[in-house]
């Protein structure tokens, strides 16, 4: 979460400013995609924080509005074969990608739970 909001904050205008409007778009499309997998992700985490804490029972945080969502943005890689993005970005994106395909392995677990 630091690496990327640090990116986003003090780098990423500056390359998108030599970006061509086209890559920009994408380029924007992309920041809010690894924004909503980063946030999916912290969220069910803070749940599974709450159930270790005995906040809640772990059948409550099996229940669907516990449970990771957001697939159809967050389990995909988006453009990163048509355009070519600041080589961080895409490094966030493909890490932000492969956390989120973990954390959705560990969310699956749940359902032997429910």
């Amino acid at each position: 979460m630091r690496e990327a909001r640090d990116y986003l904050t003090h780098h990423d205008r500056a390359e998108r400013a030599k970006m061509t409007p086209e890559a920009q778009l994408w380029a924007s499309s992309e920041t809010m995609r690894l924004t909503a997998r980063l946030t999916q992700i912290m969220a069910w985490l803070l749940i599974q924080k709450a159930v270790h804490a005995g906040e809640i029972s772990r059948a409550d945080a099996a229940s669907a509005e516990h449970r990771l969502s957001g697939q159809e943005v967050c389990d995909t890689n988006g453009c990163l074969d048509e355009v070519v993005l600041q080589p961080k970005l895409v490094e966030l994106l493909d890490r932000s990608h492969r956390l989120y395909q973990r954390v959705a392995r560990l969310d699956s677990m749940l359902d032997s739970v429910a």
